[in-house]
């Protein structure tokens, strides 16, 4: 149900799909190890998952630098298999390096997840040394596979996912957000290792995986906490859904390999606008793994329900007690880019229609969708039916609700500016300069004038399709002054 401008995430789940099969097709055709191929399939998926970079070019070169992190780790971890102490300190040692390198944007971001995830892998296919030639294999066959997808097949441009820090919360030291981070998920990952122990010797480092990702693309406690929370949810759906579908297959590799296929496609189609169903797709997909490496049974499951839930009170208790960052200056940066975002993306439509053929309002949709998904994650603790901040809650609601119908103005303007009939006047200049002193009032700094926001406008009856999408705008944009000018504490007052 959630909105797919251009259909770009089912464009890049299909791709994913197609670049993950040829990994694994290759390796297989290679004759390598199942293992082998199973690290294969994880390496593709990876590669097209993480690497977010703004542009193509930077894209390959960040992709070509993935085995630069991901070989020493793997030899790390393989080599350090049977001497526990060490291998549990590298381990905390790589995600410290892994989120630390997140403060060099989109590049450092997708080398620390893989740098991380090659080290978990070993962990859960429980590589040995004599194993490491076909496994560096297996890796530089599944990226070259992906790439030739990716760059060559079938290459889409796609519009970066905005980082977790928004523009607006600088720092330095410990007041840095990648550093902070660092910190923050070494304890929880340092909490989840040796509680994960406790429950398993051999499958505790899904506590570990656990959370980590809890602390990916997250920037306050509050952030954390709900993902926690859907991490959780999400895998129990996927443990009841492993034992209907993956444990009766019993490893059968022909729908298993289906099945695979099918959660890749869910992993990537989901990511963006729901965590608890992405995270029911992975769920269900390691337990066919499982299958395939003939260890699955209703008992493992359970023990996956165990250590997600240790490895998501690590992150909580991280979060809380660690160098603590509550929601509200995030909140406000994600949501004054979007509305800058909005202005950006009107401009672009009235120059479309003004006959200019450059301007070009797509990316700007594109782009606001993803910011409103940060929005929306940023906004996630206070209008959690747990939250007991009522007053907050009914106010990020409704800046919520007015957002959306921002984007879906947006969205109409996009497919009128495209439509080569239409034609432009004076009116539509006036109404797009009444959204631009909209936001303008809105993204004024605090106890600013700003320019004056207009009179809430009403919609007039039969104009064009241009216009009538600006004068919507409008009108969502003037009611959001209300939730986001207030005291924030003060009971909502609507008219």
């Amino acid at each position: 149900m959630a909105p797919d401008p251009g259909r770009t995430r089912l464009r890049n789940s299909t791709r994913a799909v197609v670049g993950v099969a040829l990994a694994v097709t290759v390796a297989e055709l290679a004759g390598l190890s199942l293992t082998a191929s199973i690290t294969g399939g994880l390496a593709a998926l990876l590669a097209l998952f993480t690497v977010l970079d703004a542009n193509v070019r930077a894209q390959r070169v960040t992709t070509a630098l993935l085995p630069v992190a991901g070989f020493p780790v793997l030899a790390l971890a393989t080599t350090l298999h049977g001497v526990p102490a060490a291998r549990d300190a590298a381990f905390l040692a790589v995600v410290f390096a892994g989120v630390y390198a997140r403060r060099w944007g989109p590049r450092g971001h997708a080398l620390g997840i893989f740098g991380f995830m090659m080290f978990f892998v070993t962990q859960f296919l429980h590589a040995v040394p004599a194993q490491l030639p076909e496994l560096f294999a297996a890796v530089t066959l599944a990226l070259l596979s992906a790439g030739a997808v990716r760059f060559l097949l079938w290459p889409i441009e796609r519009r970066t996912p905005p980082a977790a820090a928004p523009p607006g919360l600088p720092g330095t030291g410990l007041a840095r957000p990648t550093t902070r981070q660092a910190f923050q998920a070494t304890a929880a990952c340092a909490f989840a290792l040796a509680i994960g122990q406790v429950l398993s010797e051999d499958r505790w480092y899904w506590a570990v995986g656990t959370a980590w990702w809890i602390f990916v693309n997250t920037a306050s406690r509050g952030e954390t906490l709900v993902r926690g929370f859907r991490r959780v949810l999400g895998t129990v759906i996927g443990i009841a859904a492993g034992l209907l579908i993956a444990v009766p297959l019993h490893g059968a590799p022909a729908p298993t390999a289906a099945l695979v296929a099918v959660c890749v496609f869910g992993i990537f189609y989901t990511a963006a606008p729901s965590y608890s169903w992405m995270m029911f797709f992975v769920t269900v997909m390691a337990g066919l793994l499982y299958g395939l490496l003939g260890v699955l049974h209703p008992g493992l499951l359970l023990l996956r329900f165990e250590e997600t839930a240790v490895g998501a009170l690590g992150a909580a208790l991280a979060v809380v007690l660690i160098l603590p960052v509550t929601t509200h200056g995030a909140n406000d940066a994600w949501i004054q880019r979007a509305l800058h975002c909005v202005r950006a993306a009107t401009g672009a439509a009235l120059d479309r229609l003004a006959g200019d053929p450059a301007a070009d309002p797509a990316p700007h949709a594109a782009e606001l969708e993803l910011l409103l998904a940060r929005v929306r994650m940023a906004l996630a603790p206070l209008v959690h039916p747990l939250s007991p901040l009522r007053a907050r809650k009914a106010r990020a609601r409704q800046v919520l609700a007015l957002l959306d119908d921002c984007a879906r103005e947006v969205r109409g303007l996009v497919v009128v500016a495209a439509d080569p009939q239409a034609s432009h006047d004076a009116r539509l200049a006036t109404a797009c300069w009444r959204v631009e002193a909209a936001v303008e009032a809105l993204t004024a700094p605090s106890g600013s004038a700003g320019p004056a926001t207009p009179a809430e406008p009403s919609r007039p009856a039969g104009v064009e399709p241009a216009l009538a999408h600006l004068h919507g705008l409008e009108q969502a944009l003037t009611a959001l002054a209300t939730p986001l000018r207030s005291d924030p504490r003060a009971p909502l007052v609507t008219a």
